[in-house]
């Protein structure tokens, strides 16, 4: 029997870890000079939304935001079915000489990271791509690390992360199932 979510953040904490994930990325670029947001669908897109929104609000500076959808780019993607459903990417501007923070939900084995490389490249050559993830599962099955990291967790073999977003999902937590027997 699955044990029951364990929340890791509630909405309050979700909002902190966001406003010191967009304190970390100013810190990192000495401001929001050539800066864009580009978040991985699903919800890396609404964190990446609202890491923006606290950067105009501090900054009072607009920061361009984009969408990567990596379906086309998995490794895996004869596993997903014949008919894998797609999202749309959207880059607001050219990305050559661009700093180019790619945000996720939770980084887990690194093979989203490794498509969203993929797919960037497709669109031009940034000065710098940086990683910024809710969460940090842990269990890498490839070299990727985040620059900036909301909360780093160890789950149980078999457990997971999920990530809510009031957007999608109609309410804002972070919660772990656990795995084991």
């Amino acid at each position: 029997m699955p044990s029951a979510p364990v929340t890791l953040l509630n909405a309050r904490a979700v909002a902190r870890t966001i406003s010191r994930m967009a304190d970390e990325i100013l810190e990192r670029n000495d401001g929001t000079e050539r800066l864009i947001l580009v978040g991985i669908q699903r919800r890396g897109v609404q964190i990446a939304q609202r890491i923006a929104a606290v950067i105009q609000e501090r900054e009072g500076a607009d920061i361009p935001l984009g969408a990567l959808d990596i379906t086309l780019y998995r490794d895996d993607l004869q596993t997903v079915g014949p008919r894998p459903v797609v999202g749309q990417t959207h880059l607001p501007k050219a990305i050559d000489g661009q700093v180019v923070v790619i945000v996720d939900d939770v980084l887990f084995t690194g093979r989203t990271i490794r498509a969203a490389l993929d797919e960037l490249a497709d669109f031009g050559r940034p000065s710098r791509i940086m990683l910024a993830v809710l969460v940090d599962r842990g269990g890498r099955e490839l070299p990727i690390h985040a620059d900036v990291v909301g909360q780093t967790v160890t789950v149980p073999p078999g457990g997971r992360v999920d990530v809510f977003v009031p957007e999608l999902d109609g309410k804002d937590e972070v919660t772990m199932v656990g795995g084991g027997t």
